[in-house]
Order: C-alpha cells, then structure tokens, then sequence
C-alpha cells in the first residue's frame, strides 16, 4: 500500500470513529443512558444550546444524569447531513442536521407513542480532539432552526 493510500486510509477511520461517536451520543440520550455521555467528552469540554451551557465533564455528567431521570419522555435524535473534516492530526470540526422528535407522557411510557411534527430542527457544530481514549467532543453546540410551538396540534401533553 502506497504512503497516499495509507493517508487515506487513516482519514477514512477517523472519519468513521467521529461518526460513531456522534451516534453514541443519540443512542445515550434516547435510550435512557445519557449519563454516560459525559464520557464522550473531553475533561473541559463544552455543551453548549439555547439556554444551557456546560463546561467540562462534571457539569455535562450532572445535566445528562438528570435527562436520564426523566422516565416518561420518549425521544429520537436523528443526525444527519453529517459533514466531517479533519483540521489536523488530531483535530476535527463536523457540521450535522439533528431532527428530534419527542412525547412527554404522563405516566407509563407505552410504545409506539403519538407522533407529530419534530419537537425541534436544528445543527450540531462540533470540535473534537483525539485522546488516550480515541475521538471526543471538545464542544458541542447546537443551534435551532425550527421549534415546535405550544399551539401545534402535535404539542405534548
């Protein structure tokens, strides 16, 4: 394998365990693991959204442990448009569409839930570095582009 193809190779790899990385992340959140998300950070990376900001690990362990507390919503973060450029030996930068449908019940979650409009559409703009440990986020930031309003039909309860 020449030198070029070895560059591409590894390009092509880092571009799939960032790509996996974003997926771990939706899998976290919606399925009632988002404590764990912490860990795919960097020890000061940062989330950052309309209304919530995070600066490190702790403070991102202690926002996500309190989603994973909330039993009776549903939800799927679909990520998409997934545009992936590597900046650096160790450095990347990726830009996302993220689709996020969610029903809040009010008590036990039975499956399928209502659906309707997407709560939210909106983009992840991150930056990640390579650790010890592989790819991580060293910031998120997520932007809305379109938010269910309360007088929608398809509101939740």
């Amino acid at each position: 394998m020449t030198t070029r193809q070895n560059d591409a190779l590894a390009e092509l790899l880092d571009e799939r365990a960032i790509h996996k990385l974003m997926t771990e992340y939706t899998r976290f959140v919606d399925f009632g693991e988002a404590g764990a998300i912490a860990e795919l950070f960097t020890d000061d990376g940062v989330w950052d959204g309309p209304g919530v900001r995070m600066a490190g690990k702790d403070e991102v362990r202690r926002f996500f442990g309190e989603r994973a507390a909330v039993t009776r919503r549903t939800s799927r973060h679909v990520i998409t448009n997934i545009a992936i450029e590597l900046t650096g030996p160790d450095t990347a930068v990726a830009l996302s569409y993220l689709i996020n449908y969610r029903h809040d019940s009010g008590g036990e979650v039975v499956l399928p839930v209502p659906a309707g409009h997407p709560k939210y559409v909106g983009e992840y703009h991150d930056r990640f570095l390579r650790t010890a440990d592989g790819w991580r986020f060293a910031e998120r930031v997520f932007t809305n582009t379109f938010l269910r309003g309360p007088s929608d039909s398809s509101s939740t309860r």
